[in-house]
């Protein structure tokens, strides 16, 4: 069975983001021994469809499909020590004694001491042992008909976290791939023992 000190669930704007910044610190004090991982699903990503036109930085007419594609090679190629685990969607989560969380996939299982869940807002939702946190999205257009989970500031249990639309904002790129970013954050803050880290290069 695979270990990880963090397992992200979802390989769109919030996710990537999320495992981007977490990426980022591997070689800070505090993160150095941590093992990082997603779980990179992107099929039901609403970026697979989008034209992204109003985002800082991107050019008009950037296709969505595109960044979820050049996110995975920017991982891979600038934060190698994430590791991206394909093709396998997460069936159920659990609580085990030592409060670690046991993640089960079609394909395998894995342990992790956190765990950002950061897929879509879809009433489809079925991820056993988190169901009971469904709520009607509060901030989306009723009739979308998407839900969010429960969470405090993307906290939704001791170790869980929630990213993106899932966490209750809006489908919105740039503030999706904020939420993954803030969350990333949240972890190296733990991690540096409360200490509130961000990660900055400067030109030098």
């Amino acid at each position: 069975m695979n270990y990880y000190d963090v397992l992200i669930i979802g390989g769109g704007a919030a996710g990537l983001s999320c495992a981007l910044i977490l990426g980022s610190a591997v070689n800070k004090p505090f993160a150095q021994d941590k093992k990082i991982g997603i779980i990179s699903h992107q099929k039901s990503s609403a970026l697979q469809t989008a034209e992204l036109n109003n985002v800082l930085g991107f050019k008009k007419g950037t296709k969505g499909s595109d960044i979820l594609n050049e996110g995975l090679e920017q991982l891979a190629n600038d934060f190698p020590d994430v590791a991206q685990i394909h093709k396998e969607k997460v069936i159920e989560i659990k609580r085990l004694e030592d409060k670690s969380l046991l993640v089960i996939t079609n394909k395998a299982s894995y342990t992790t001491k956190i765990v950002v869940i950061a897929v879509g807002p879809s009433k489809m939702f079925d991820i056993i042992g988190l169901t009971q946190f469904v709520e009607t999205h509060n901030r989306l257009p009723i009739e979308k008909d998407k839900i969010m989970l429960r969470n405090f500031n993307h906290l939704i249990d001791e170790g869980i976290y929630v990213a993106g639309v899932l966490a209750g904002w809006r489908s919105q790129y740039a503030i999706a791939a904020g939420s993954g970013a803030q969350v990333g954050t949240d972890i190296l803050t733990l991690w540096n023992d409360g200490n509130h880290t961000m990660i900055h290069d400067v030109i030098k």
